[in-house]
């Protein structure tokens, strides 16, 4: 739909691939260039074709996996649907290989080939999205709206991996750099910044719920203090994975009763952990929207611990 889609695809690749530092650079909003570069495990040479073919994903190994989906995306469509709408380049070295694969598609064609001098990992860039969909690319807003929702795409994903060193670069300017040092905490200074994190109060509950397994809720809560008009401070993310959930809105927002006025929402940045196979995933083509097969358990437990 936007750059920020396309963002977000290549940022969930690079941390399946296990990267732990990722970079993103932007250009009038994406439309002109995204550019996602990670240490991550890296494509072999023989495979990086295959890659944008529809439907083929290296995420599953067997069909039990789509029971227990571990990953950030395995419907292995999203490559090839950018493959469709921009220039696609692409530079990968796995640490076993001596030198870099690189590929570059045009219109949906593969038209260059070759190899490269680089480091262990990928870069991936998407030019000119859209350039030949006229229409689809005026639908898109102003650069300032489009690097908006990117920018929102990668502190979503420094927040749900704050294991992970994230730099944005938006138009040459680095807009958001985290640590990695795998503190929540170090994390949200840098993207909620020092006065919102200096009113965020600690939440760390762990129980056994419904017979589904270990329910773990970590994250920062707002005190009664902090809020805000909307909602767009409440930041969920379900086995590392940010997810919009109206369940637990509602449970966050339960904790909060009486202790806020009405129309007052709370700032929240919560880690639910689940077994996989507790969690479907396939609802939604985003995977932004998830189904629990223990909607009660995880609403008391969410509740409870913000409380």
């Amino acid at each position: 739909e936007r750059p920020a889609a396309v963002g977000k695809e290549l940022v969930e690749d690079a941390l399946d691939a296990g990267a732990r530092t990722i970079s993103v650079e932007l250009r009038a909003g994406g439309a002109q260039l995204i550019r996602v570069t990670d240490d991550g495990c890296g494509i072999p040479e023989e495979e990086i074709e295959l890659a944008f073919e529809r439907h083929t994903t290296s995420k599953l190994t067997s069909f039990d996996d789509l029971e227990r989906v571990a990953t950030l995306g395995f419907r292995g469509e999203a490559l090839p649907s950018i493959r469709a709408v921009a220039e696609v380049s692409i530079i990968s070295r796995p640490l076993t290989q001596e030198f870099a694969a690189y590929r570059r598609w045009e219109r949906g064609e593969l038209v260059e080939r070759g190899r490269r001098s680089a480091a262990p990992g990928t870069q991936l860039t998407v030019r000119q999205l859209f350039a030949d969909l006229p229409a689809r690319r005026q639908q898109l807003r102003s650069p300032a709206s489009e690097a908006a929702h990117c920018a929102q795409v990668v502190s979503h994903y420094a927040l749900a991996r704050p294991e992970v060193r994230f730099t944005l670069t938006v138009d040459g300017r680095t807009t958001l750099r985290t640590p990695g040092s795998g503190v929540l905490d170090d994390a949200a200074l840098a993207v909620l910044g020092r006065g919102v994190v200096a009113q965020l109060l600690p939440v760390d509950s762990r129980q056994l719920d419904g017979g589904e397994g270990l329910v773990a809720v970590v994250g920062l809560v707002s005190r009664p203090s902090l809020s805000r008009a909307n909602r767009g401070g409440l930041m969920f993310f379900l086995n590392g994975r940010w997810v919009q959930s109206r369940l637990l809105v509602q449970a966050v927002e339960a904790a909060y009763h009486t202790r806020l006025m009405v129309g007052r929402h709370p700032v929240a940045v919560l880690h639910v952990a689940l077994p996989p196979q507790a969690v479907d995933v396939n609802v939604h083509p985003a995977k932004t929207e998830v189904r629990l097969r223990c909607e009660g358990e995880v609403f008391r437990t969410v509740e409870r611990a913000v409380r």
